[in-house]
């Protein structure tokens, strides 16, 4: 047996990771309702909420598999999530079509960008469904962060360092940050070069996929260092709060696509406060009796 098996994983209350899920279909619903302006402003940030609940989520699959074998197997994770997602997604895609070009007409190069996931380079949104630019970041995602973990572990084994001492900062920890903060940067100087490109600022996967890397920090931390995570969660709560608040608050009022805020620093701030919802909703210990207290959990749950 690995003796990297022996080790404990954290179980995560999928409860609470269901309800966030299903706070999050509601504000993309809301987002495409009929309902007051300041109501659907507000819905647009379900995106940003699904990236860090996704970065988590995913990366801790791979984590779990870490933990257990001291290794992980790229193709077979990446073949699982194909199943999940791709049939679903074509028959989707299928039934959108034909109304699609009977409207608008055939256009091959939105035809080939949506099946190869890349509508939101080429187009900046999806051809037959406009909504799935989220899916083609996620599925880059997918693909690129499975791809550089499986390489970053062929050639040092030890690079997540789960044995190490937990105050210790390892070289993964090092290079997520890193690519958060560059990402961040390269983001501001896209939004200043090209102005105009509000639709690709806002929907290509270079530019966004730093919300997705902050979901993973989580989910290392919590697999790996998870003393640290509570205790950091014990120390900084009402700090954390305050900061979610700054970073959400302001989310009715403006328009994401002809914002330059939003386009740059907002994401950054969506993406942070997200993250100590998602931080919160793992470790602090009466967030269960709380939501029992302040919702009935079937629409939520069932939704997700």
């Amino acid at each position: 047996m690995n003796k990297l098996s022996t080790q404990k994983t954290p179980a995560i209350r999928l409860r609470e990771l269901d309800f966030l899920r299903g706070i999050a279909i509601i504000l993309v619903m809301l987002r495409h309702s009929d309902l007051s302006t300041y109501v659907k402003q507000l819905g647009w940030i379900g995106v940003d909420l699904f990236f860090v609940l996704s970065g988590f989520l995913v990366s801790g699959l791979l984590f779990k598999e870490y933990i257990k074998f001291g290794n992980i197997k790229p193709k077979l994770f990446l073949i699982r999530r194909g199943f999940k997602i791709y049939p679903i997604y074509f028959l989707s895609f299928a039934v959108y079509l034909g109304p699609v070009i009977n409207t608008y007409g055939f256009d091959l190069e939105g035809l080939i960008s949506d099946i190869t996931f890349t509508q939101n380079y080429v187009r900046a949104f999806g051809y037959a469904c406009s909504i799935t630019w989220s899916l083609a970041i996620e599925e880059h995602f997918y693909f690129l962060f499975t791809f550089f973990l499986w390489l970053g572990l062929k050639n040092n084994k030890n690079i997540l360092n789960p044995q190490l001492n937990k105050a210790t900062k390892t070289k993964f920890e090092t290079i997520i940050v890193a690519i958060i903060m560059f990402v961040s940067i390269i983001r501001l100087f896209s939004n200043i070069i090209f102005p105009h490109e509000t639709g690709r600022n806002f929907t290509m996967t270079h530019l966004r996929i730093d919300s997705l890397l902050f979901g993973v920090l989580i989910a290392y931390f919590f697999y790996f260092k998870r003393t640290i995570l509570e205790n950091f969660f014990q120390k900084t709560e009402f700090y954390l709060y305050f900061i979610c608040i700054v970073g959400l608050v302001w989310t009715p009022f403006i328009d994401p696509f002809t914002s330059f805020f939003v386009r740059t620093l907002g994401f950054t701030l969506l993406f942070i406060s997200f993250g100590i919802v998602l931080i919160t909703f793992l470790v602090k210990k009466n967030i269960n009796s709380t939501l029992n207290k302040l919702f009935s959990n079937l629409v939520v749950n069932t939704i997700s």
